[in-house]
C-alpha cells in the first residue's frame, strides 16, 4: 500500500506534462500532496496528468508556462503561492538538441548552447529564485527543510549523450546543485538525480519504433544491471529525495542509470 507520507504538502514538477515529470509528479499525488503541473506546448498531455493525479485523490492543476522565461517562471511561482505554500520544487523541465557525434562540432551553435542553457541551467535558478521566500515560509511553518530536487543526467557526469552542449548543460546543473544546497540550507535541501537511458518521448519521438526498440536492447545488453529504465524506475528515486526518508541528505548528486556510468556490462554466469 503506498504511504501517504505527503499529505498537506505542495509540490511543483517543471516540465510534467509527461515523460518522467509525469511519472514524479503522479507519485507525488499518490502519496498525498498537492501538485502544480507545468508544460509549455503539451496541453492535452498536462491536462492528461492533471487529471490522473486526481483520480489519485490529490489537488492537482496545470500552469503553462515557460521555465525558460522570468515570465513563464514568475507564472508558476504566483500559481504556488495561490497554492497556501510550497514544500517541494522539481526542476524537471530540460531540452535537447541531438548531436551524438560529438566530435562533430560544426554540429553545434553559439545559439544551440544558449537556447539549452536557457532551458537546463538558468531556467532553474530562476524558479528557485522565485520561490525562494515561498520554501523558506514552509520550512517556518513545519520546521522541516523543504526540499529541492533537480533533474539532471549522466551526461553531465560523464560527458556523454546527446549531444555536448547538452552534457556541458547537465555539469553547469551539478554544480549549481551543490552550490545552492550549501547557500539555502538549513531551510530548502537541493539535490540532484541523474537518470542514464529513460524509455520515454524524448526518445521514441526522434526514431523509428524499429530504431528504438534496437536502442533499449542495447542499452540493457550494455549496462551492468542489464536493464533499460523506464519514467517510474527513475520516479522511485526521486520520491527518495523528496520524501522525509532523505531528510538528512543535501547537495547530493545521486546517479540513477543501472549502472551505465561503471562502463561496462557484467559478464554472464555460463
Amino acid at each position: 500500500m503506498t504511504p501517504r507520507d505527503l499529505e498537506g504538502r505542495t509540490a511543483l514538477v517543471t516540465g510534467s506534462a509527461n515523460g518522467l515529470g509525469r511519472s514524479i509528479a503522479l507519485k507525488l499525488a499518490e502519496r498525498g500532496a498537492s501538485v502544480i503541473i507545468n508544460c509549455t506546448k503539451s496541453i492535452a498531455d498536462g491536462e492528461a496528468t492533471v487529471a490522473d493525479c486526481q483520480k489519485a485523490g490529490a489537488q492537482a492543476r496545470l500552469v503553462v508556462a515557460d521555465v525558460s522565461t522570468d515570465e513563464g517562471c514568475s507564472k508558476l511561482a504566483e500559481a504556488a503561492a495561490q497554492a497556501g505554500r510550497l514544500d517541494i520544487l522539481v526542476n524537471n523541465a530540460g531540452i535537447t538538441k541531438h548531436a551524438r557525434d560529438h566530435s562533430d562540432l560544426d554540429a553545434l551553435s553559439r545559439d544551440d548552447f544558449l537556447n539549452l542553457y536557457s532551458v537546463n541551467v538558468a531556467g532553474p535558478f530562476i524558479m528557485m529564485q522565485k520561490t525562494r521566500s515561498l520554501l523558506v515560509e514552509a520550512h517556518k511553518q513545519t520546521g522541516r527543510a523543504s526540499t529541492v530536487l533537480n533533474v539532471s543526467s549522466i551526461a553531465g557526469v560523464a560527458g556523454v549523450g546527446s549531444s555536448v552542449a547538452y552534457a556541458a548543460s547537465k555539469g553547469a546543473f551539478n554544480t549549481m546543485t551543490i552550490s545552492l544546497a550549501r547557500a539555502l540550507a538549513p531551510a530548502i535541501r537541493v539535490n540532484a538525480i541523474c537518470p542514464g537511458f529513460i524509455g520515454t518521448r524524448w526518445f521514441k519521438d526522434t526514431m523509428s519504433e524499429e530504431q528504438y526498440m534496437k536502442m533499449e536492447a542495447g542499452v540493457a545488453a550494455s549496462v551492468p544491471l542489464n536493464v533499460a529504465s523506464g519514467p517510474d524506475d527513475i520516479a522511485d528515486s526521486a520520491l527518495f529525495l523528496l520524501s522525509d526518508a532523505s531528510r538528512h541528505i543535501t547537495g547530493e548528486t545521486l546517479l540513477v542509470d543501472a549502472g551505465m556510468h561503471l562502463g561496462y556490462a557484467p559478464l554472464k554466469a555460463r
